[in-house]
């Protein structure tokens, strides 16, 4: 019996040593990783438009710079350290001890989450933009999917009570940034002052929307698909498979109002009701916007999802 038992450990151990000269080396897998998730180069993802060829990225970029610079005189740049990294932000100050937090989505710098301010301000709440780890200013080489950015936003919480007196926090998550939203809320370190996400556009798991995006580009989905998800885990030290907000989305016991798009093809309405019926809020609001691409809802429906977050957030 003991000959076939260190037989299996060694077929095993071959198997196991195979997968991974795989993930090592496919250049393919290696290349989709770091054009999408790792900061390869001081000059990627700084505050700067990540698609200057997308009108409707331009315009929105636009329109958000414009509400900053209105807005200057009510601005505040602020830092804090987590993690042994330098992370930098920018806070609106209107009044009052309510305050979200805006989490952009991969690629996108604190500049991008001007944009989503308006309806926040209107509704009598100070705003805090980030740049997450590895975007902007702030330190870091990799995307890890909200796995350790959700430290650092609960690290820019204890900034904003200590500092501000902030009594209530909203976060306002785009794609990926629900998600380091939603491991945040979840997390046992959570602080009872965190009320509520507004998540636009948040998929059930990285892999499956990431599956999309790459049929998108053109990119080869197998096996690549699965050897980046194995690389994120490897190089970067985030799980996407056991972090999956479908995962996570049943232990939200705060208030959810989610923001979905008919026409988005990344997060896609049948995968989207599905994460929106797990929700373990009892407080939990869907509104869905017939037109829109992904992320870019409001610039579609810009009076229709405004009002949405004023009424969701001040009911």
């Amino acid at each position: 019996m003991w000959p076939w038992i260190v037989l299996g450990i060694i077929l095993l151990l071959l198997v196991g040593g195979f997968i991974a000269m795989i993930i090592v080396t496919n250049p393919i897998a290696q290349s989709v990783y770091e054009d999408q998730l790792v900061k390869t180069s001081p000059d990627k993802w700084l505050r700067v438009c990540s698609a200057p060829e997308n009108e409707e990225q331009v315009a929105m970029w636009n329109a958000g710079c414009e509400w900053a610079e209105a807005k200057q005189s009510c601005m505040q740049e602020v830092e804090i350290e987590n993690d042994g990294l330098h992370l930098y932000g920018e806070f609106y100050q209107f009044g009052g001890d309510r305050c979200v937090i805006i989490l952009p989505g991969r690629c996108e710098c604190l500049k991008y989450s001007y944009f989503f301010a308006s309806p926040y301000e209107q509704a009598g709440m100070n705003v805090l933009v980030v740049d997450q780890r590895a975007h902007g200013k702030s330190d870091g080489t990799h995307n890890t999917i909200g796995v350790k950015e959700h430290k650092d936003i609960l690290a820019w919480i204890r900034f904003l009570e200590q500092t501000y007196g902030i009594k209530e926090i909203w976060f306002h998550g785009i794609c990926i940034g629900s998600v380091s939203a939603i491991l945040a809320m979840t997390s046992p370190d959570c602080p009872n002052s965190v009320k509520g996400l507004v998540t636009e556009g948040c998929f059930v798991s990285f892999r499956e929307t990431f599956m999309r995006h790459m049929m998108d580009i053109n990119r080869p989905v197998f096996p690549v698909l699965d050897e980046v998800m194995l690389k994120i885990k490897h190089q970067a030290g985030a799980d996407v498979y056991k972090t999956a907000p479908i995962r996570y989305i049943s232990k939200i016991n705060q208030k959810v109002l989610f923001l979905y798009g008919k026409e988005d093809k990344f997060s896609i309405p049948s995968k989207s009701r599905q994460l929106f019926n797990k929700c373990g809020s009892a407080d939990k609001k869907l509104v869905w916007f017939e037109h829109g691409p992904h992320s870019h809802l409001r610039l579609h429906n810009t009076e229709q999802y405004d009002q949405a977050i004023i009424n969701y957030v001040n009911q």
